[in-house]
C-alpha cells in the first residue's frame, strides 16, 4: 500500500505540474481528492491491513492528501494570477496616448439665420411675440381677411385638425394675437414653424418663418421700404440691391414681393435667379383696415405694416444651399459646415 500511496503521489503531482489551467486543476482535485477520488478508494482498503499497519498507512494517506491539497492550491492561485496578468496586459491602456477629442457642436443653419434676423430687428425697436402652432381658424385665416371660401385659402394647402384647429400656415396670426392684447404703438416680429403640405427641393411640409409688424398713428409705406432695406443690407451686404413690386395679399393692401439683387451673380443674371438679376425674398404691404377692425384698432387712426419671409429661402441664399431638405436631413457633413 505505501507502493500505490508514491504512485497516486507521483501521477497527482506530475498531473499538476503538466498544467496551468483552473479547469484542469479542478480536475485534478476531484480526480485524486474527491469522494470517489484514488485516494478516498485506497482509505477503503484500510481494513483488511492489520492492526498494527492500519493507523501508520492512515497517517500516510491523510498527509499526502493534505500535501496534494495544498499543491493544488498554490498551482489555481498561480493560475489565477497568471490569467489576471494576461488579461491586463491584452487590455492595457497606454495612458500616454492623447485622449479622443470630443466632437464640438453647432448651431442648424436655421437657427442661425433666425438669431441674426432676430438680432437685426431688435436694434430696430422690434420686441420677440410667440404664439400656438395649432391654431384657430379664425385667428389663422378669418382675422387675417381670409374669409371662407377665398379662393387664397387653396394656396395655403391647409393641414386641419378638427373643430376649426388647424396647423397654422403661417406665423400671421400671433400678430392677431399681439394686437389683441396691447393698443398701438405694436413693434413686433413672430419667428416660428408654420406647416403647409407640399414637399419638394424648395419646399417643406414644415417650415420656419418671420413675421413683422409695425403699427402706430403715422406709419407709411415708406417706412415700410426703409424698415426692409437696412434690414436686407444688414443681413446680405450694404450694396445689396432692394426693390418692391406690387402684390396681392389678403391681409395687406397695397401689397408688395420684395426682391433683393441675386446673392450669387451681383444682379448680372444666372442660372439661379433666372437670369433676371433679382432673387424673392419675403412679402410684406400695408395692413389692411379690415384686419384693424376685428382687433379693435381704429384704422382712421392707426396704420401699419406687415411682412413676413421663409427662413429656409433666406438660409439657402445666405449659405448657398441648393437644396431645401439638406435642412431637414441632418446629415452630418452637411451640418459640420456651420
Amino acid at each position: 500500500m505505501r507502493e500505490q500511496l508514491e504512485q497516486i503521489r507521483q501521477q497527482a503531482l506530475d498531473s499538476i505540474a503538466a498544467t496551468t489551467s483552473e479547469e484542469l486543476l479542478n480536475e485534478i482535485r476531484v480526480r485524486f481528492l474527491g469522494r470517489k477520488g484514488e485516494l478516498t478508494s485506497l482509505m477503503k482498503g484500510l481494513g483488511a491491513l492489520s492492526t498494527e499497519e492500519r493507523p501508520v498507512i492512515g497517517q500516510l494517506v491523510n498527509s499526502l492528501k493534505n500535501e496534494l491539497e495544498s499543491i493544488i492550491d498554490s498551482a489555481l492561485s498561480d493560475a489565477r494570477n497568471q490569467k489576471t496578468a494576461q488579461k491586463l496586459a491584452s487590455e492595457r491602456i497606454d495612458v500616454t496616448l492623447p485622449g479622443r477629442r470630443k466632437m464640438k457642436g453647432s448651431k442648424h443653419p436655421v437657427t442661425l439665420v433666425i438669431e441674426e434676423v432676430t438680432e437685426i430687428f431688435s436694434h430696430l425697436g422690434f420686441s420677440v411675440a410667440e404664439g400656438p402652432e395649432i391654431e384657430h381658424d379664425w385667428y389663422n385665416f378669418e382675422a387675417l381677411n381670409f374669409p371662407p371660401e377665398h379662393p387664397a385659402r387653396d394656396m395655403q394647402d391647409t393641414f386641419f385638425v378638427e373643430n376649426s384647429m388647424l396647423l397654422r400656415t403661417h406665423t400671421s396670426p400671433v400678430q392677431i394675437r399681439a394686437m389683441l392684447k396691447q393698443k398701438p404703438p405694436v413693434r413686433i416680429i413672430a419667428p416660428g414653424t408654420v406647416y403647409r403640405c407640399d414637399s419638394d427641393a424648395t419646399h417643406s411640409p414644415m417650415f420656419h418663418q418671420i413675421e413683422g409688424l409695425m403699427v402706430d398713428s403715422r406709419v407709411s409705406f415708406s417706412d415700410l421700404k426703409g424698415i426692409l432695406t437696412i434690414f436686407t443690407n444688414q443681413l446680405f451686404g450694404q450694396d445689396t440691391g432692394v426693390r418692391l413690386r406690387p402684390s396681392f395679399f389678403p391681409f395687406t393692401e397695397p401689397s408688395a414681393e420684395v426682391d433683393i439683387a441675386c446673392v450669387i451673380c451681383g444682379g448680372s443674371g444666372c442660372r439661379v435667379c433666372k437670369q433676371s438679376g433679382w432673387l424673392e425674398i419675403l412679402g410684406a404691404g400695408m395692413v389692411d383696415p379690415e384686419v384693424f377692425r376685428h382687433v379693435g384698432y381704429d384704422p382712421e387712426i392707426f396704420s401699419g405694416f406687415a411682412f413676413g419671409m421663409g427662413i429656409e429661402r433666406i438660409a439657402m441664399l445666405k449659405y448657398g444651399i441648393s437644396d431645401m431638405r439638406l435642412l431637414f436631413e441632418n446629415d452630418v457633413r452637411f451640418l459640420r459646415q456651420f
